[in-house]
């Protein structure tokens, strides 16, 4: 039964039977109790039994009760008190039948059905019962109208059907049905007293009305339908097993715990459901914070404590704790998680708690699980230190002493100043070494640890596919694939292309990236991070000669001419195509220099001469169809050929006079050419010859023209020269090949999925490494920082292992999520080969109970839990919904956060 629920009560011990401010009572046959209660008596408990009667008839309706019972089929009783028992439960035998039935609390609920389950297991083999790791028996809520009869000192009750589903209706005229043999109900929760007490008060100068009903919740264990059947028939005609209590002869009972697949919680559909498979509201972007709670709760030895009486633990005084409030915040929200008939829970009143202690949580913004999880550990342990008063002590170096003996020692004196139920379970220990470069120092230590955060060893590289230009215009572009470290440096691709391309002493590389057929930035900078690289980008490498003279680079882009419709009219332009050709100057003195140079560069595009004239002669064949007489087109062709070569020669010739009246620094200004003239170059008939440009670095803006026999002033450590193509000479050219330009990463092309065990992870974690430049250790043989070499040894191990895989990645310019695939044991998580001391524990192995798993990327994304909930059954906690996973499917790439508990040997 639930009584309303009352403002937040002060911190207290008192507060232990609490489940969101309602006292549930749970309703179980008498002999199940007694059998239970009297195997495992209450220390020091005075336990009242009173008893009632259930009878006939009720004062409901009055002089209308008649009509009820005509048009009503809702349930109506009275239970009459018949006083109290004997304590202790002291109930003879003789009065136990098959009808008598416990009200009980619920911490009385269970620890009955822990010592029910060990009990009948025992003999089975079946290992001891944990809250975090079985299926219990279904309960199911029946909502009762109780009203105080003061003349008979009785309970009037009433079962609507209004207040029910159908399914607890049903049930409910199962279990109360007067008509075969009396029922007693006897209250050991003292909880029906509350209801004469409250009542005495005020009913002194005032009748009973119906208007004081109080509505109840009972919580029926294992009585569904096993009053008279163990089976049951469905609504669909097929047959259900039914999980709990069955009656047996002459009023005995049986004990049969099943498992239900069935996820419809209670309070809901009022079906049977199966405890802890509650789900918590997302109060906006807290998913990071349901995924680690449901994990926790679901961690075996910490279920059994917090549904025990754990606020015997809760250390008020400690400094470094808070009170107690976070501990009791998180006792609460578990007991409600794993309360009978719960439903989806918004977990507002912890997430409260947890802003005023830790404000970087607050707010309803995206944060990280682990740096919950983390917290939420660390500050449970405090608020359940043991210690009152924590003893001073120091650290000691191993001085030559056996690593056992400075083990033991650092352990006790740890737990000296930290004992808690999150050390008992949680804490492991670790050897750290560390090592001077410089005198060689020594310095061992052993440290407590909460989780293990391992690095994700093949996510440390990065592959790029580039480009590799040559200078001598003989070998065509190659691509080229190297790896570099993630978040290395530039010289870190430098070294890599060295190798890849065997790169001669007498050649250099020139990185660039390009952009629309242009060079947008060069990278030379070694100190550069990788990280600037983006995935879309397109480098290219230039093999360029060693100069000692530091000779200024050449740059060459292209242009074509093409026909582009405006307004319906085919108006020539010019468009840029191609990758940018680069060289050195060294050689370099006139316009002919400068073109005889691009050619060259050019010289590996060129389209083998047969294959060109091959082309010439089907573009011929192609143009003489089109015309209506072979023989006349061929002869206008031969006269067009005879024109365009007369014209040719006429501008070659205004071209050299033109160059004469230029001047002495072999280009002339756009401004000074005839602007008739370039008119109809550009636009009415395309330009026969190849003509050089100097141009900006984009290639947008014409300066001048390089002309040949002019010398070319070079004032700039870089020339940019911009190539305009005419049309049947490109042809000559591979212009395909000159536009292959790949993408560091090419977007949309799925890469083979990065795949890593866990005990890879593991043994990049206790690999020997340096120091960082910002953790260096102060060493006591020097007495300086050093750079110090650091080794880290598992030494002991705990019995609830928590691994973190380090997905998120820091660095100056940008945060990274790391998406490789860790495969992780489920069942056998076998650490023997990792300890490095065997501590007398005799067995290594672990199997895993629940994962946090994120999804998407940095600063976002979503975050969700895998449970495993007894045999081979997992759920996907997912917020408020929870859904059945296979097994086969909770190995994914989003894994994040796992958890293990040691495997006990048979």
């Amino acid at each position: 039964m639930s009584v309303a629920s009352s403002e937040e009560s002060p911190i207290s011990a008192q507060r232990i039977d609490s489940f969101n401010g309602e006292q549930r009572v749970y309703f179980v046959p008498l002999r199940w109790w007694k059998d239970a209660q009297d195997s495992t008596p209450s220390e020091s408990v005075e336990i009242r039994e009173v008893l009632y009667t259930a009878t006939n008839g009720s004062s409901y309706g009055g002089p209308m009760k008649l009509i009820n019972n005509i048009f009503n089929s809702d349930i109506l009783f009275d239970l009459r008190r018949e006083g109290d028992a004997a304590p202790n439960g002291e109930t003879g035998e003789a009065s136990v039948s098959g009808r008598d039935f416990a009200l009980v609390s619920s911490d009385m609920w269970l620890q009955a059905l822990k010592w029910h389950h060990d009990d009948k297991n025992t003999e089975r083999g079946v290992k001891s019962f944990s809250s975090g790791g079985v299926d219990r028996g279904d309960v199911y809520p029946v909502q009762l109208r109780l009203s105080v009869l003061q003349e008979t000192n009785s309970l009037a009750v009433k079962i609507c059907k209004k207040d029910n589903s159908v399914e607890c209706f049903r049930r409910a005229c199962k279990i109360f049905s007067l008509d075969s043999e009396q029922l007693r109900i006897w209250d050991i929760s003292g909880q029906t007293t509350l209801f004469f007490e409250s009542d005495a008060s005020n009913s002194k100068d005032c009748q009973q009305q119906t208007d004081q009903e109080i509505l109840l919740e009972l919580q029926i264990y294992g009585l569904s339908d096993s009053i008279k059947m163990k089976d049951s028939k469905k609504e669909d005609g097929s047959t259900q097993q039914t999980n709990g209590i069955t009656n047996g002869i002459n009023g005995g009972t049986t004990f049969r715990f099943g498992r239900s697949n069935s996820l419809s919680f209670l309070g809901k559909a009022g079906e049977a459901g199966t405890l802890g498979l509650t789900g918590l509201q997302n109060l906006g972007n807290t998913c990071f914070m349901n995924s680690s709670l449901q994990c926790l709760a679901h961690t075996p030895k910490l279920v059994d404590f917090f549904l025990g009486e754990y606020s015997k633990e809760i250390n008020l005084d400690n400094p470094l704790g808070m009170k107690g409030e976070i501990a009791l915040a998180f006792g609460d929200l578990l007991r409600s998680l794993w309360a009978p008939g719960a439903s989806t829970i918004a977990p507002r009143t912890f997430k409260a708690k947890l802003a005023r202690f830790a404000p970087q949580f607050s707010g309803f913004n995206q944060h990280d699980s682990q740096e919950l999880l983390a917290f939420l550990l660390d500050g449970l342990h405090e608020d359940l230190n043991r210690v009152k008063n924590k003893p001073y002590v120091e650290a000691k170096d191993g001085d030559g002493r056996p690593d056992e003996e400075v083990a033991d020692e650092y352990w006790r004196n740890h737990v000296a100043r930290n004992d808690s139920i999150i050390v008992d379970v949680c804490q492991g220990q670790y050897k750290s070494t560390l090592v001077c470069p410089i005198c060689k120092k020594v310095s061992i230590m052993f440290d407590p640890f909460m989780y293990l955060s391992l690095p994700l060893p093949c996510t440390s590289m990065r592959t790029m596919d580039l480009t590799v230009m040559s200078a001598d215009g003989v070998s065509l572009p190659v691509s080229l694939t190297v790896n570099v470290p993630k978040f290395g440096k530039f010289e870190d691709l430098h070294k890599a292309l060295v190798t890849a391309c065997s790169l001669p002493e007498d050649e250099t590389l020139l990185v660039a990236e390009v952009f629309n057929n242009q060079i947008i930035r060069l990278l030379e900078d070694p100190t550069d991070s990788l990280t600037l690289i983006r995935d879309g980008d397109k480098l290219v490498i230039y093999r360029l000669k060693k100069d000692a003279n530091d000779s200024p680079l050449i740059v060459f882009m292209h242009q074509k001419l093409e026909e582009q419709i405006i307004n319906g009219k085919s108006i020539p332009d010019w468009k840029a195509f191609g990758i940018p050709l680069v060289s050195r100057l060294s050689d370099v003195e006139n316009g002919s220099d400068v073109e005889n140079l691009y050619l060259k560069l050019l010289g590996s595009f060129k389209m083998p001469t047969e294959f060109f004239t091959d082309n010439l002669e089907n573009s011929a064949e192609e143009e003489n169809l089109e015309n209506s007489a072979e023989e006349e087109n061929l002869e206008n062709s031969v006269e067009e050929e005879a024109t365009d070569k007369a014209g040719t020669e006429a501008i070659d010739t205004a071209g050299t006079e033109a160059t004469d009246e230029a001047g002495t620094d072999g280009t002339t200004s756009v401004e000074e050419t005839n602007s008739t003239d370039v008119k109809e170059t550009t636009e009415s008939v395309p330009d026969p010859v190849l003509r050089l440009y100097l141009t900006d670095n984009k290639g947008r803006s014409i300066e001048s023209e390089i002309l040949k026999e002019k010398p070319v002033n070079i004032k700039t450590m870089r020339l940019n020269v911009l190539a305009r193509w005419p049309v049947k000479d490109l042809d000559a050219y591979d212009t395909c090949l000159l536009s292959s330009l790949p993408e560091v990463s090419k977007s949309g092309t799925r890469r083979p999925q990065e795949t890593v065990s866990l005990y890879k992870c593991l043994e990049a974690f206790l690999t020997e490494e340096p120091l960082g430049p910002d953790d260096m250790w102060y060493c006591p043989g020097c007495k300086e920082h050093r750079q110090a070499i650091k080794k880290l040894d598992l030494w002991r191990l705990p019995e609830i292992l928590v691994i973190h895989l380090k997905r998120f990645s820091y660095s100056r310019f940008m945060k990274n999520k790391l998406e490789a695939y860790v495969d992780f044991p489920i069942d056998g998580l076998d650490l023997s080969s990792y300890i490095s001391y065997k501590n007398g524990e005799t067995t290594y192995r672990y199997m895993l109970y629940a994962i946090s798993n994120h999804y998407g990327g940095m600063g976002g994304g979503h975050y969700t839990a895998y449970v495993h909930h007894g045999g081979d059954r997992w759920y996907d906690f997912d917020d408020s919904h929870v859904n059945p996973i296979s097994q086969e499917k909770i190995k994914t790439s989003a894994a994040y956060v796992l958890f293990y508990k040691r495997l006990v040997e048979d």
